[in-house]
């Protein structure tokens, strides 16, 4: 529309003519307004964001120079005033706010650094730009500008090495202590490492002796399994060499208790019947033999009857507790019971044989004593029974001794 004209959001619309009171003309933010053609005129001037660099040669409290290189961030400011300042001094030469506003600060920093030391401006950096930023305010605000901020980049001491020196002793404890780092991490590496090592080579240990304890139990496996058959063939073979053992023990056990049944108790039984007879034969010759008392011949057969029952029952006991094999079953052990009494008989007559000689020698006069007291022949006496007791004949001493 013609006469109309709207500023952008980062300018300021001056407008000048006609009569106005206080400022000398009319400021225009973020709308817009009409001018009169020929009448008034239509300027702009910038809001936006502007930059100052400053690089100067400062010297310090301890006469060390420095060269302090610092950016500042400024603009006009956003009020009528400060509009209308700038607008007077900057208006179509906006690029000069840079340099003036670079040269003021240059001053301040100047001024400032002055009065610390190199220590100082470098612990205290944030000091150094607080107090250029409220050095410079009053005049700032003169000519409508407003700083939003102030950065020292660096501080460099020209070749000096002074600043270098000051950062020797720190850069010095910072390198030891990176070293002693640096060795511990190693010592700790290392040492991790040797741990690492000893673990694998336990892993490994014990991984071995596991596999060896494995294979010996499964040797072990495999020889029992091997041994199995033999130790089954053998152990079957034990149990039938046990069973026959004991087969033959119960045999041997059954023999033995055969043999007692049938040879031991029968003669242990005919025995005692020889030693029942024996002593019932003393009893009747002795009988026999008190009969005819007055004969020396009876007495001397006395005690030989007398003995007769004594040698037979030692034979009997002797019989009783001998371990004997009878052959012949119940026959055989007749017959050897038959021939022990005719031996104890011939025994007899044998002993009354050799005591009668003397008397044969001397005739018939003691012939008689060969006789009991009825004249009877003493050996029919001794068989005339007619008991079991049978033995070879008889010897006959008294015919002997008549022909004689």
């Amino acid at each position: 529309m013609l006469g109309w004209h709207v500023p952008r959001p980062d300018e300021a619309m001056l407008i000048s003519g006609g009569k106005r009171t206080g400022t000398p003309f009319k400021i225009i933010i973020g709308h817009g307004s009409f001018v009169l053609p020929l009448r008034s005129r239509v300027s702009y001037l910038t809001l936006s964001m502007q930059e100052a660099e400053v690089a100067e040669e400062c010297v310090t409290k301890q006469g060390i120079a420095v060269n302090v290189k610092a950016v500042i961030a400024f603009k006009v400011g956003a009020d009528p005033e400060g509009i209308a300042n700038a607008a007077q001094r900057f208006l179509g030469s906006e690029d000069k706010m840079s340099v003036l506003t670079g040269r003021i600060f240059a001053g301040h920093l100047r001024s400032i650094i002055g009065s610390m030391t190199v220590e100082e401006i470098i612990r205290e950096r944030q000091r150094l730009a607080e107090e250029a930023l409220e050095a410079s305010k009053l005049e700032m605000s003169k000519i409508g500008l407003v700083v939003d901020a102030l950065q020292i980049e660096s501080i460099d001491d020209m070749g000096s090495g002074y600043i270098k020196a000051l950062a020797a002793p720190h850069v010095a404890e910072v390198q030891r202590a990176a070293r002693v780092a640096q060795a511990q991490a190693d010592q700790a590496s290392a040492e991790a490492e040797q741990l690492s090592q000893r673990k694998q080579a336990e892993y490994e240990r014990q991984t071995a002796i596991a596999r060896a304890g494995f294979k010996a139990e499964t040797d072990k496996a495999q020889a029992t399994a091997a041994q199995a058959g033999p130790l089954a063939e053998a152990q079957a073979t034990q149990d039938v060499l046990d069973a026959q053992t004991e087969l033959a023990q119960r045999n041997a056990s059954l023999r033995q208790e055969q043999l007692v049944a049938e040879v031991l108790r029968p003669a242990q039984a005919e025995a005692q019947k020889i030693k029942i007879l024996a002593d019932a034969e003393a009893d009747r010759l002795r009988r026999l033999s008190e009969a005819g008392a007055a004969n020396d011949r009876v007495a001397l057969d006395q005690q030989l009857i007398a003995q007769l029952p004594e040698m037979l029952r030692a034979a009997a006991d002797s019989l009783q507790n001998a371990n004997l094999t009878v052959l012949g079953g119940s026959d055989g052990l007749g017959d050897l019971v038959s021939g022990l009494a005719a031996q104890g008989l011939n025994l007899f007559e044998a002993l009354r044989g050799s005591v009668g000689q003397p008397d044969a020698r001397r005739g018939d006069g003691n012939a008689a004593a060969s006789r009991g007291p009825n004249g009877a022949d003493l050996a029919a006496l001794t068989g005339g029974n007619g008991g079991s007791v049978a033995g070879p004949p008889q010897p006959r001493p008294i015919e002997e001794g008549r022909k004689a």
